[in-house]
């Protein structure tokens, strides 16, 4: 396990990573705000709920992968006193905010590329951040990379709700949100973005079935809030070889 470091690693590659990783850059100084007020505050409730489903597993090492400004990782840190929590982001002002909270272990890296060796981590946990990276699917399987045989990870990220309530969440996403975040972060533009990511990004059974096809097993989804957000959990496949041609041959 490397040390902690706020210096550059491997930045993304070629394509949607440094749009993303600009957006956030530009951002980064009013994210914490815009995410509290444009929840009502409920991103403390998502947080809070992840944070105990890793309690339970008792890990030693987590990885929390898009870490940001560092507020999953200063919940998990809360809950999980006797943990190792490494805090990993490409996007180095976030990480500048993430270590005001006193956060001791912080990594810029790529996702898709993590400086760590295979099977370093007890728990992988990503919150709001698997549907910016350019490869939902190879993101996932560098996390399977560096869990442990049998170990966890942990999925939180916005989904479309269904019924009623998928019309009046589609017109916050587009009409709504943009503006208020305009507002609170002179950053309109960046959240026209984060909408379309939110409506483009898989969830549900489509999203178990990619995590599962990338390394992991019993991938199982809890929707909370009605829908606004999925929580995904899976235990890393025993051997991961065997598990990505099972999936090959699943798929064809």
């Amino acid at each position: 396990m490397p040390a902690d470091s706020t210096s550059p690693s491997p930045v993304p590659a070629p394509g949607k990573g440094p749009g993303v990783q600009r957006l956030f850059s530009t951002i980064a100084s009013r994210y914490d705000i815009a995410n509290h007020l444009l929840s009502a505050g409920l991103d403390f409730l998502w947080r809070r709920r992840a944070a105990r489903i890793v309690r339970a597993w008792a890990p030693a090492r987590i990885l929390d992968l898009a870490t940001g400004s560092g507020d999953l990782a200063r919940t998990l840190a809360r809950v999980c006193p006797g943990a190792t929590i490494i805090g990993v982001d490409f996007c180095l002002p976030m990480l500048r905010i993430a270590r005001r909270k006193h956060l001791p272990h912080l990594v810029q890296a790529d996702a898709l590329r993590l400086p760590f060796a295979d099977a370093t981590f007890d728990a992988v946990t990503i919150a709001f951040g698997l549907r910016n990276m350019e490869s939902h699917e190879r993101a996932l399987a560098e996390m399977a990379r560096v869990l442990r045989p049998g170990g966890q990870l942990l999925v939180l990220d916005f989904s479309a709700p269904t019924g009623l309530l998928r019309g009046i969440y589609r017109f916050y996403l587009r009409r709504i949100l943009p503006r208020l975040a305009g507002l609170i972060t002179g950053e309109k533009h960046a959240y026209e973005y984060l909408g379309s990511s939110i409506e483009n990004f898989p969830h549900g059974e489509a999203m178990n079935a990619i995590i599962r096809a990338s390394g992991f097993t019993t991938a199982a989804c809890q929707a909370l809030t009605g829908g606004i957000v999925s929580l995904y959990t899976a235990t890393r496949a025993e051997c991961l070889q065997s598990r990505r041609q099972q999936a090959i041959s699943d798929n064809s």
